[in-house]
């Protein structure tokens, strides 16, 4: 094998080793995609045993939910891309910043709501035990954090590398 062939073998080795980790993150997560309204596949969650019938209405009930949003989704991000338009100008227009602002949060909010009532939804179909199975939403169901010293999040010393937090004005020592 020439130079040549094997720069060209190990830099495509290379790639695919760069390549791994995100696209096996990118398919452990459960749900469509990403980006504000999208929902997580609640079927797709272990040790719940869901019937067939319920396989089928939580599948209906999430594409009428995709479907229902696809516009709101639309819309928010061609406000957002206007808004950051605005924003990259000389000299920002404050009542177009502020405006376009309100817009896109009535977008998010809308967003949101519609993603709550599916999320209602979608946890009255199950019965009390595969509720208690589901891990509630908020939070507690994001992906783990890095925690530790230096690290956002340390619990001993309060404020990872910039030491422990002061206390409050006026408390006791």
């Amino acid at each position: 094998m020439t130079i040549r062939k094997m720069t060209v073998v190990a830099a495509i080795a290379l790639a695919a080793i760069t390549a791994a980790p995100a696209m096996a993150y990118r398919d452990m997560r459960v749900g469509y995609g990403s980006g504000p309204g999208n929902v997580e596949d609640i079927a797709a969650e272990r040790g719940l045993d869901l019937t067939a019938e319920q396989k089928e209405k939580i599948s209906i009930l999430r594409e009428a939910h995709l479907k229902d949003i696809k516009p709101l989704q639309e819309q928010l991000y061609v406000k957002s891309r206007e808004l950051k338009g605005l924003w990259l100008v000389k000299a920002p227009a404050r009542e177009s910043i502020l405006t376009l602002q309100r817009e896109v949060q009535t977008l998010r909010n809308q967003l949101m709501d519609k993603l709550t009532t599916y999320r209602l939804d979608a946890w009255l179909l199950l019965t009390p035990e595969q509720q208690a199975k589901v891990r509630p939403y908020g939070p507690e169901r994001r992906p783990p954090q890095m925690r530790g010293p230096g690290m956002r999040g340390d619990r001993e010393n309060g404020r990872g590398m910039r030491g422990p937090m002061p206390p409050p004005a006026g408390a006791a020592p």
